[in-house]
């Protein structure tokens, strides 16, 4: 039971909210430690106006599956008034369950670990695993990670075919624009010797006018 409480107060009170053992340990751990969770998420839950009693007394259960000690101890023990060391790592534990865990899991009816085998130790050859609570940060950033990514390829791709398209529309100008030159030179040749023999036949019957 010491070495459950142990391992409990190390997976809540871990920065990456997981810790390496060995596999029989982890399974022992998972509904232990399951168990204090489900206490704060009730404590969570709680209406009316008794609330606070009732929210009091499943945080003194929970205290039971931690190191937790006398938490409404003084501050100064003795005759001479000596204080008191700091609260333990198990106070840490408890306070994080009922202020941040509970609040996280509050609509999650069970399954708060998971367990990753990690193979055999070098050494004993005992069969390691990863426990760890769901929904911790590491996990939440890799989510949020991969939401980015997927739409940054989203609009890359939209911005690709919005180029594609204005691409075509300009070759089409340009095409509709080279069209018109030509029109307007084909015609320009067309015109060019009705004038030259206009021209010549003016300047024929000038010619016959001097004579006479």
């Amino acid at each position: 039971m010491s070495m459950l409480r142990n391992l409990a107060v190390s997976l809540i009170n871990s920065r990456d909210e997981r810790i390496v053992t060995t596999l029989p340990k982890a399974k022992e751990l998972r509904p232990f430690v399951e168990r204090a969770i489900t206490l704060s998420r009730k404590a969570n839950n709680l209406q009316g106006d008794d609330s606070g009693p009732r929210a009091l007394h499943l945080r003194r259960q929970a205290a039971g599956f931690f190191h937790a000690g006398n938490m409404q101890a003084s501050a100064l023990t003795g005759k001479r008034g000596q204080v008191r060391s700091p609260r333990t790592a198990g106070i840490a534990a408890l306070k994080r369950l009922f202020d941040e865990l509970g609040e996280r899991y509050k609509d999650r009816p069970g399954g708060y670990t998971r367990i990753f085998k990690l193979g055999q130790r070098v050494g004993d050859n005992a069969e390691l695993a990863i426990i760890e609570l769901v929904d911790n940060r590491s996990e939440l950033e890799a989510l949020e990670a991969a939401k980015k990514r997927k739409s940054a390829g989203s609009k890359k791709k939209k911005g690709t075919s919005a180029g594609g398209s204005g691409n075509l529309a300009k070759s089409e100008a340009t095409d509709t624009v080279k069209a018109a030159k030509a029109s307007e030179s084909n015609k320009a040749a067309d015109e060019a010797p009705a004038a030259t023999s206009d021209d010549s036949s003016a300047t024929e019957s000038e010619s016959g006018a001097d004579e006479n």
